[in-house]
């Protein structure tokens, strides 16, 4: 049974959280300040932590800076749950090696439990996968279409460390003129973007003799079959549901399909 432990000062917020995820058949564990919280990520060593910011006696950055300086603990993931989104504070938990990010206004119980098995659940698949891709990324060249600045930040870090260059667009004008002035290795385009929608885009690729060759893996939150028959009548190399998928498996299905 896997353990996340829940670091969380909101007495409410912490007990709906635990009850969920409970009910998930998960192992979870509640601390209400900070040096309660990292005490029991020392002691408990949990397979996953969801850390609030604001914490009474140490604060989740606090906490996140002594995780990263002690080995025992480093490599655990922590999703932050935070009132505050601020591209500041997003990049500062991001260089202290968070997986995920919730801002409380915005999420339900619901999408918690999706960020949280999308990091527990996922786990062995990665491991799996990355060991049976060998094939490196060195030179190629990755046209990324995504307009969620937390998810391209993550994926910018991650693609980084494989010597290779990512062009970012937030939407599908700039992914079609960035198109025109160099063809990239491979796409990965999401579907929901301001102006032209990732179908509509997949389209003007495809039909388009100079760049139909090009592997596009589609990279969403819909995952309805008729957005996965869509995709693949369009010619998508791959679906990929957000949600669902670590960063670990984009990156190998990136490899696989190059």
């Amino acid at each position: 049974m896997k353990k996340i432990l829940i670091i969380e000062d909101d007495v409410f917020l912490g007990d709906v959280l635990m009850r969920k995820l409970n009910n998930e058949g998960y192992e979870t564990s509640i601390a209400r300040d900070g040096k309660e919280g990292l005490t029991k990520i020392k002691e408990i060593k949990p397979d996953l932590v969801l850390l609030d910011i604001v914490l009474p006696s140490m604060n989740g950055y606090e906490i996140l800076e002594e995780k990263v300086k002690d080995p025992a603990i480093e490599p655990i993931p922590v999703i932050i749950i935070s009132n505050s989104g601020q591209p500041v504070e997003i990049n500062r938990v991001l260089a202290l090696g968070v997986k995920d990010y919730l801002i409380k206004a915005q999420f339900s119980p619901d999408e918690v439990l999706v960020k949280v098995r999308a990091q527990l659940g996922g786990e062995g698949a990665t491991a799996a996968s990355s060991a049976n891709v060998s094939n490196s990324l060195k030179g190629k060249k990755i046209l990324w279409v995504e307009d969620d600045k937390f998810l391209s930040d993550l994926i910018s870090r991650k693609i980084s460390t494989q010597s290779c260059t990512m062009v970012h667009t937030t939407n599908g004008e700039d992914a079609l003129k960035a198109l025109e002035k160099e063809i990239p290795d491979i796409i990965l385009l999401d579907i929901l973007l301001p102006g032209m929608n990732g179908f509509e885009i997949l389209q003007k690729i495809k039909t388009n003799p100079a760049w139909r060759a090009i592997p596009v893996i589609l990279l969403s939150n819909l995952g309805q079959q008729g957005d996965l028959e869509k995709a693949e009548k369009l010619g998508a190399k791959k679906f990929l549901i957000k949600a669902t998928v670590t960063l670990d498996e984009i990156l190998g299905e990136i490899k696989r399909s190059l």
